[in-house]
């Protein structure tokens, strides 16, 4: 195992993996079978390669390929005839072939297919979700010949229990990849839409789906904010390659739209509700719980609650940051402090604000709501799990 982050392959070799993803158990168990280092030069009597960057977005929300050509260029300077290149980060189509190839090419000084090989099998690992592993979920599959396609196919098929999918050919592996993040963006966009339509009506929204959903082909959605490091990216990815080709995606880019505007929506509504009670906003105390992407998960990539705090923070609100999963370190190298427990340090807030709805929460919130905020009680309710908040999406 090759990464450049040199804290995490020490973790790794100590077996605590920061991701949660996998046990220290686990990795105890399998220590003997894997190494870990951050000199790719360690690799070189490898056969297979498999290539796992992040695939981010510029500030203009194009693909940025740095990550994923630096590591084919390391790669292409190890490689040795009859090798095979898989990819797995998440591009749009044409990436592999058109990018990747042509650099593993162009350092090795081999060629594709009659030196080296190339496959592509994207990655669908669902952060902090524990049933659906990657072993019982199906895994797409492609290769750069018929033949090398079924040898990378049953090279997967060894360790994924829910089986494999061979792909006609590597662009339908990628664009396949891409699509699955895109659809579900675009649902919630639709759910983020509803939500904001129902608060103008003054319905609950969580009514109104459940009773929506009582239908058999009714597919059952929540609205919220929309970060991490596939849903608010990929989309972008298959925009730039659309229009590319003369096509602008309309819908696409509108649920993007949308979904990055529900930071701003969820503080204007919180200092709304504040006003209302009377508050004076400037230098009030405002408490976010949560900070990662997603619930139950650690992760904090491209999370949205960083643009609900830079939105409240215009408004000179003094705001606290908690959430005992994220770490704090890489919250603070993004340019946001956290605090611990808020209840040990006997604080109260004019509003708080339940951005991610980490089971932990449930019961804190349940338990604490009256020594965290002042008599008037202003919550927030963004992921659904107060009881009687004072707005939630």
């Amino acid at each position: 195992g090759v990464d450049t982050n040199t804290i995490r392959i020490n973790e790794l070799k100590q077996n605590f993996d920061k991701t949660t993803e996998i046990t220290d158990k686990s990795l105890q168990e399998i220590k003997h079978n894997i190494s870990y280092t951050s000199n790719y030069k360690k690799a070189k009597d490898s056969n297979i390669y498999i290539i796992t960057v992040p695939t981010p977005i510029d500030l203009n929300n194009l693909p940025d390929l740095t990550f994923l050509i630096e590591a084919s260029t390391k790669v292409a300077s190890l490689l040795n005839t009859g090798d095979i290149v898989i990819y797995e980060s998440t591009v749009y189509p044409g990436v592999t072939e058109e990018i990747c190839i042509p650099k593993l090419e162009e350092v090795s000084k081999l060629k594709i297919n009659k030196d080296f090989f190339c496959g592509y099998s994207p990655e669908r690992i669902n952060p902090g979700d524990k049933k659906n592993t990657l072993k019982n979920t199906i895994k797409i599959t492609s290769g750069s010949t018929p033949k090398i396609a079924n040898k990378i196919d049953n090279l997967y098929k060894e360790i994924i229990e829910a089986g494999t999918y061979l792909a006609s050919n590597i662009k339908v592996a990628e664009a396949s990849k891409i699509i699955e993040n895109v659809q579900r963006d675009v649902n919630i966009a639709l759910i983020n839409e509803f939500a904001l339509i129902f608060d103008h009506i003054g319905i609950d929204t969580d009514e109104v789906i459940k009773a929506a959903a009582t239908k058999w082909n009714f597919i059952k959605f929540k609205p919220g904010l929309v970060g991490g490091h596939c849903i608010s990216i990929d989309p972008y990815y298959i925009a730039f390659k659309a229009k590319k080709l003369g096509y602008y995606p309309d819908l696409i880019l509108t649920a993007r739209h949308i979904n990055n505007s529900m930071s701003k929506y969820i503080a204007d509504q919180t200092i709304k509700a504040m006003i209302n009670a009377g508050k004076i906003i400037k230098n009030a105390k405002v408490l976010i719980l949560g900070v990662t992407f997603k619930k139950d998960c650690p992760d904090i990539r491209n999370t949205k609650v960083f643009n609900m705090v830079d939105e409240l923070k215009k408004f000179g609100v003094n705001i606290d940051i908690y959430d005992p999963l994220a770490c704090k370190n890489e919250v603070k190298s993004h340019g946001y402090e956290m605090i611990t427990d808020p209840v040990k340090l006997n604080k109260k807030y004019d509003s708080m604000i339940v951005a991610v709805g980490h089971k932990k929460f449930e019961k804190y919130v349940k338990n604490n709501c009256q020594k965290l905020t002042d008599s008037a009680q202003i919550v927030i309710d963004v992921d659904g799990i107060v009881d009687n908040p004072t707005w939630k999406l």
